[in-house]
């Protein structure tokens, strides 16, 4: 299925309706058609749009154009009368009889470059059309990506907002502020409920440096002088998230934050140590 949308979003299937593919191509056209249905109906759509277009977008050919074909004509009918005079007899009726069929031939050539002019015109002008609503569907549908994007990250921050006001009308619920230890400029806010062993991490209260793709901050709890791992987080200024939900615990004296190898370690790194608080 991914393989024909694949192949159908190339253009390749408006080229061989329109007939501008090589042989080879041609092949490869058709036994894709005969291995997805989706390719074959989409020529089929091609095929019909076209015609519908041709149709109601016929051109009246210029008044001079069917003139310029009979004078073609009429400039190499003698070398043809000439010919045909070795085969047929030059009696009044015989001539008469040629000259009918002359000038039907003439008006059936006109009819036929009148109408090839038209419907070429017609293809072209159709397969633009195909290309600039190509585009157009793949800008809204960049735009529909967008929109979505954007209302799942205000669903999430609506949801954190909504909890952040439950969370502050529960007394069980403790605020922990965590200071610097390399830099005191470094800080952020640690939510604990002992009753509900509930660590959250405020994303817009932390002010540490962002992490790279190698290393992750560590968070910490200090039971009986022994720290406890409770997960890793980054820090990403642009989260869709406020809160972000760590290991719970039931007892704790204190938090802290490292920073260690991305996926973190069983024991903290005590010289990159960042932040640290007492409860």
């Amino acid at each position: 299925m991914e393989e024909a949308k694949a192949y159908i979003e190339t253009g390749i299937l408006e080229l061989f309706v329109l007939g501008q593919l090589t042989a080879p191509e041609e092949v490869r056209v058709l036994g894709m058609a005969s291995e997805h249905p989706h390719v074959k109906q989409e020529i089929e759509a091609i095929e019909i749009a076209m015609e519908q277009y041709a149709v109601e977008n016929a051109i009246q050919p210029s008044a001079g154009l069917e003139q310029k074909i009979l004078d073609k004509i009429k400039n190499t009918a003698p070398a043809v009368a000439k010919q045909e005079a070795k085969i047929v007899s030059l009696n009044p009726n015989s001539k008469d009889e040629y000259q009918s069929k002359v000038r039907t031939l003439r008006f059936a050539l006109a009819a036929c470059a009148s109408l090839l002019i038209v419907c070429a015109a017609a293809l072209y002008s159709a397969h633009n059309d195909l290309g600039i609503a190509r585009e157009q569907i793949a800008s809204l549908s960049l735009d529909r990506e967008k929109f979505s994007s954007t209302v799942s990250f205000m669903k999430d921050n609506n949801a954190d907002l909504n909890k952040l006001v439950s969370m502050s009308d529960d007394p069980d619920w403790k605020t922990v502020k965590l200071a610097g230890k390399k830099d005191p400029k470094d800080n952020m806010v640690v939510y604990w409920h002992a009753k509900g062993r509930h660590v959250i991490v405020n994303n817009e209260k932390m002010a540490l440096p962002a992490n790279d793709k190698d290393h992750q901050y560590q968070l910490w709890a200090l039971v009986n002088g022994k720290p406890v791992d409770l997960g890793v987080f980054d820090v990403k200024p642009d989260s869709a998230h406020i809160l972000l939900d760590m290991k719970g615990i039931g007892a704790v004296q204190a938090f802290a934050v490292t920073l260690e190898k991305r996926g973190g370690n069983p024991t903290p790194t005590m010289e990159q140590m960042m932040v640290m608080g007492g409860v």
